[in-house]
């Protein structure tokens, strides 16, 4: 086996990377590696910086200090935009779906968007066979092809997170970023959000904040824990449980006693 082969280069990466507003510090110094197929969470006590870091990846806010590379490449300066076309792409924590649109039509926008094609509002939907094909196969991955005509509106949370998903899967990303995308779902309904979320290609890289910690110790293979804006600890969901830190500041001792 060739070094390559046994310590693959990051797909996405930091060094040093920091934020700051005045005096307060949101990120400071973080320097993280997320493997090609990883499926890392961050986690850590409201306040942590988690969101200003996803922020900083995706170009929404630029960084006080420090760089974000995408295979070695620096980043850091690149807009919002141009790095989805580069395979970062991200799902906000409150949704921000077409609600007027059926499940299809959201989709099929986000591959236009993605492709340059464009919309023709006088067309049906049926005539954009390409863009209409990709959408449901897209879709029957999610497990969402039932409620592909149905209104992005009149679907429960759950599923509108998944639709929310679809939008980003439809960019091609090569690193999904997803901002706790259980958030106000039932517990039943988060485990098969999560499950499907598990299921996506090897080919995509998925960071996800989540709060729920049996999701994140059932479908995170790394965990990354920031408190105060820095990061704590890092490493596999077994050597963070068992981590007395941890364990302190966050998870609670009786959690994991």
């Amino acid at each position: 086996m060739n070094v390559l082969t046994m310590h693959p280069t990051p797909t996405l990466s930091t060094r040093g990377l920091s934020r700051r507003w005045g005096a307060f510090h949101a990120n400071s110094d973080i320097s993280l590696s997320f493997k090609p197929g990883a499926r890392h969470a961050l986690i850590g006590p409201n306040g942590a910086g988690k969101t200003t870091f996803i922020n900083l990846l995706t170009g929404t806010l630029a960084p006080t200090a420090g760089q974000v590379l995408l295979d070695q490449e620096d980043i850091t300066r690149l807009p919002a935009h141009r790095r989805v076309k580069r395979g970062i792409t991200r799902t906000f924590q409150i949704n921000t779906l077409f609600p007027g649109l059926t499940v299809l039509e959201s989709v099929m926008l986000a591959i236009f968007e993605r492709t340059g094609a464009s919309w023709h509002w006088h067309r049906t939907v049926a005539s954009h066979k390409e863009a209409r094909e990709e959408a449901m196969a897209l879709l029957g991955r999610l497990q969402l092809g039932a409620d592909a005509l149905s209104p992005t509106h009149a679907l429960p949370y759950g599923k509108q997170r998944l639709v929310e998903i679809a939008l980003a899967l439809a960019t091609h990303p090569r690193i999904l970023l997803l901002d706790e995308p259980a958030a106000g779902i039932p517990t039943g309904e988060s485990t098969e959000l999560f499950e499907v979320i598990a299921s996506l290609p090897r080919d995509i890289t998925i960071v996800f904040i989540e709060h729920d910690m049996n999701l994140v110790f059932r479908f995170a293979e790394r965990i990354t824990v920031l408190v105060g804006g820095r990061v704590l600890t890092e490493g596999t969901p077994e050597e963070i449980a068992a981590d007395p830190r941890v364990r302190e500041v966050y998870l609670g001792e009786a959690e994991h006693a």
